[in-house]
C-alpha cells in the first residue's frame, strides 16, 4: 500500500508539472492535467476579438480547442500555424477554437496591440482577452502555450503544454469530433 501511494504521488507530481520523466511511467508528458476529466470552466472576458462572448451553452455539442497564448511568446508563435490549420480543417465538423490571450508582460495587456497582432497574423478564430488572468486561474494553467481540448459534453479531455506532439493533438481532435453527443 505504501509503494502504491508513492507511485501515485510521483505520477501526479510529474504529470502536473509536465516533467518529461513522466514518460517512464507510461504517461505522455503534457497530456494530462489538473482539469482533465473535469467540467470545463466558462470562459469570461470583457473583450473578444473575432467573436462575441462564447458561453458554455453556445459550445454544447461542439469540440472546443482552448489555447492559452500571448503575442510576445516565441513558442506561441510556433504553435500558431497548427492552430490556424486545425481551425480551417475542422471548424465545419464542429471544432471551435478559442484563443485566450493571457499576457506575460505589461506591454501585452494593451488590447489594441492584441487586435493588431490578430489582424496582422490573420488569426480567424475567437480570441478572449484575459488581462486579469481569470480564465488562466479557472483552468489552473501555468504555461504558454497550453492547449486544452474539451469534448462535446463540456468535459476537458486533453491538455498539451508547449510545442510539439501535433500528430497526437490532431488525433485527439479527430477522435473527439467522431464521438457522438
Amino acid at each position: 500500500m505504501r509503494n502504491s501511494r508513492a507511485v501515485l504521488f510521483w505520477t501526479t507530481f510529474l504529470i502536473a508539472f509536465g516533467i518529461p520523466g513522466a514518460g517512464w511511467l507510461g504517461i505522455a508528458p503534457g497530456t494530462a492535467g489538473a482539469f482533465t476529466g473535469m467540467k470545463a470552466p466558462a470562459i469570461a472576458s470583457p473583450d473578444w476579438i473575432n467573436s462575441g462572448p462564447l458561453p458554455p451553452e453556445a459550445l454544447r455539442g461542439k469540440v472546443v480547442l482552448v489555447e492559452f497564448w500571448t503575442f510576445g511568446c516565441f513558442n506561441c508563435r510556433n504553435v500558431e500555424p497548427r492552430i490556424k490549420d486545425w481551425h480551417q480543417r475542422y471548424s465545419d465538423r464542429g471544432l471551435v477554437v478559442i484563443g485566450i490571450h493571457s499576457p506575460e508582460f505589461s506591454y501585452e495587456k494593451n488590447v489594441d496591440r492584441v487586435r493588431q497582432y490578430v489582424r496582422d497574423h490573420r488569426i480567424p478564430y475567437a480570441v478572449a482577452i484575459d488581462n486579469d488572468y481569470e480564465n488562466w486561474n479557472r483552468f489552473g494553467n501555468h504555461y504558454w502555450p497550453a492547449l486544452y481540448l474539451i469534448g462535446k459534453n463540456g468535459i476537458v479531455r486533453y491538455r498539451k503544454v508547449g510545442e510539439g506532439d501535433y500528430a497526437r493533438t490532431e488525433k485527439m481532435i479527430e477522435r473527439l469530433l467522431d464521438e457522438s453527443f
